[in-house]
């Protein structure tokens, strides 16, 4: 094992975590970033406790949380990362940005903008390290409506 090695591949996992979200590739990239189950939190965006599930439905939430946004963008840095054996966590910032079509924003502003840090947790499995736990704190949103429009236009 050669910690910065490791360091490097932990972080590189976190630029492949955001790209899922950003270029919407829900097919390779997750297998490549998740154990199968994991745990995630989002109840600081999101109106859903702390939960645990299979990698295939974590796809499909991602899948469809996204669909309603014509572009995100996730910045993930200032990465804090410890390394214990066979896992790892991870501290880093990130600014997400979120755009909806022209239609939903309804000439107002169209970007939802959470600021915040991620604390997560990785193993080391035979395939490389892999996240199996994601914390969002959101330390700041900006038109946090726009997230609910989306949501509620991918219900129908």
């Amino acid at each position: 094992m050669n910690t910065l090695a490791d360091r490097a591949d932990l972080i590189e996992l976190l630029g492949r975590y955001a790209d899922i979200a950003d270029l919407k590739e829900f097919t390779e990239l997750p297998g490549l970033v998740f154990t199968d189950p994991l745990t995630l939190d989002f109840s600081s965006v999101a109106d859903i406790p702390p939960m645990s599930t299979s990698l295939r439905d974590y796809v499909e939430i991602l899948r469809a949380s996204f669909a309603p946004f014509t572009a995100t963008h996730h910045a993930i840095t200032g990465h804090v990362v410890a390394i214990d054996g066979d896992h790892a966590t991870i501290h880093a910032h990130v600014r997400a940005e979120h755009w909806v079509p022209a239609e939903l924003a309804d000439g107002g502003p169209d970007r939802w903008l959470v600021v915040g840090f991620y604390d997560n947790e990785a193993v080391r499995t035979a395939d490389g390290w892999r996240l199996n736990r994601v914390r969002l704190t959101s330390t700041h949103q900006e038109n946090p409506h726009l997230s609910r429009i989306a949501l509620a236009e991918r219900a129908h």
